[in-house]
């Protein structure tokens, strides 16, 4: 398995991006939106659901009784209602198709509508009809193909996929690159790349794919964590003469680094700058860069980041917070420092690898300087910054404090019974008391998220009390920011650092 990986993998090499153009809908637009009445809409959905068993005399007797105004918005509407419900829709449909009502026209719009509602409820022979009507009647485009090949995808009628191409093809929609683009794109999006694969490998006699098309064959496969499948695309595009872009290569890149076959990964950075050197940007340099790292290789890390502005590429945050970060990971605060003060306007990714960097090295003091820092210049926190400074002064699992009244016990697990959460509170509690069992780590972003509210407000400025008086300012400071900015939307629009900060200091 070793070799073959090595076989494959060594195969990939550079080529240009390449794109395909949209195709254009030949069928005519919906109407424009027009206001439906609420009420009129709930009385119609109201009969679907209850009489949509009914005989068809029963069910088109009721609604023709409430006499209300159908138009194409409406039917789009009652659609929305049932989303994954074939039968009220269905039946809606043959209602309208047997009845007069002059304000009310089919489009592929309406349609393809219908044909998503029968899709999400697996009803594939109904499926399948409606797909051959849509086709006899003119109304296919590619909305219609991305929905019909998702669903026939997501069922497994891999077979119906292929058909469904030559199918339509015999209705006028003949065989197109473009809309197998759109369709394989759809897929890999959909986590159905191994069906997209087959569709594309089967119909390679009547369409040829294209750089495009492997490409996403590509990604689709790194999403699914499948290298070797990823691989064997590449290898076949290669081998036809086609050129993957380099959103492909950093794909393949990053994908080799998060299964830590760093040289593999290496490899194929290096065969583009050899061969590519000019196709390489901020992404393929922010990426390399960052994954350094993270793995500790900082002297390589600053040989790419220089070899990146002698080519006249300025670094964005990202890049600037990775390298601060791999800075600080390996003791060298100084140069971090330095790096940081020549930042002209540090953005939060900064902040961020500070923060990340400071913490590794067990300073959450100094981590908790540079989040006040932030605040005064403007930057504003989010989620993930208390998140990491809250870890970085209790740990992942949370530690006890020297004050009984103020430590991680009373704040959080108390806090959890407060909002209402006393069974996650319960289940930490009965870990930690059982000493042979591993106390969970304790999730913090669930807890700020219960008391991002007024409620928050008042609970945090009351730890923020205990905690300035148990001498912790740094976790009062921490709390009590969060509680200020994180009460209401309202609150966070109208709420500047400044004003905090004046507040505060009276």
């Amino acid at each position: 398995m070793l070799l073959s990986r090595r076989f494959l993998l060594t195969k990939l090499i550079n080529h240009h991006h390449l794109r395909y153009l949209a195709t254009k809908s030949d069928h005519p637009q919906p109407p424009p939106p027009s206001p439906v009445n609420p009420d009129h809409l709930l009385k119609v959905c109201t009969i679907l659901y209850q009489q949509q068993n009914s005989p068809d005399s029963k069910l088109h007797s009721k609604l023709s009784s409430l006499n209300i105004h159908i138009n194409h918005e409406f039917f789009l509407q009652v659609c929305n209602r049932f989303p994954y419900s074939w039968r009220p829709v269905h039946r809606f449909f043959q209602y309208l198709h047997q009845t007069t009502h002059p304000d009310f026209i089919h489009t592929s719009v309406s349609l393809n509508k219908m044909l998503d509602v029968i899709g999400k409820s697996r009803n594939i022979d109904l499926f399948w009809d409606t797909i051959q009507e849509m086709g006899k009647l003119g109304f296919v485009n590619d909305r219609t193909f991305i929905i019909g090949l998702k669903t026939l995808a997501s069922a497994r009628e891999l077979k119906k996929c292929v058909e469904f191409f030559h199918l339509m093809n015999g209705f006028g929609c003949e065989y197109s690159v473009e809309r197998l683009n759109k369709v394989v794109e759809s897929l890999c999006r959909c986590e159905l790349v191994e069906e997209a694969k087959f569709v594309v490998l089967k119909l390679k006699e009547w369409i040829r794919p294209t750089g495009f098309t492997y490409g996403w064959l590509v990604r689709g496969f790194c999403d699914a964590g499948d290298v070797i499948e990823a691989s064997k695309m590449w290898n076949l595009m290669v081998d036809e003469g086609l050129e993957p872009g380099i959103d492909v290569f950093e794909k393949m890149i990053e994908t080799l680094f998060k299964r830590n076959e760093y040289n593999e990964a290496m490899k194929l950075f290096q065969t583009m700058r050899v061969q590519k050197m000019d196709d390489l940007g901020l992404s393929t340099y922010r990426l390399v860069i960052d994954w350094m790292c993270k793995r500790g290789k900082i002297a390589q890390a600053k040989m790419m980041f220089d070899e990146m502005r002698e080519r006249g590429i300025e670094a964005d945050n990202v890049t600037l917070g990775s390298l601060v970060y791999g800075l600080l990971a390996r003791g060298k605060i100084n140069e971090a420092y330095e790096v940081v003060e020549k930042i002209e306007k540090p953005g939060i990714d900064v902040y961020h690898g500070m923060i990340r960097g400071l913490l590794r090295l067990r300073k959450a003091s100094e981590a908790t300087q540079v989040f006040r820092e932030m605040i005064k210049k403007g930057c504003e926190p989010t989620m993930h910054t208390y998140i990491m400074l809250l870890q970085g002064h209790l740990g992942k699992r949370g530690r006890k404090g020297k004050n009984p009244l103020v430590n991680f016990d009373t704040i959080f697990i108390g806090g959890l019974v407060k909002a209402g959460k006393s069974l996650e509170a319960t289940k930490y509690v009965e870990r930690t008391l059982k000493g042979g069992l591993e106390v969970p780590r304790f999730d913090y972003n669930k807890f700020l998220h219960y008391y991002s509210s007024e409620e928050g407000v008042v609970l945090f400025e009351t730890i923020g009390k205990k905690l300035r008086e148990a001498g912790m300012m740094d976790l009062a400071d921490i709390l009590e920011r969060y509680g200020e900015k994180m009460a209401t939307r309202e609150r966070r629009r109208n709420r500047t650092v400044e004003t905090i900060s004046l507040e505060r200091k009276a």
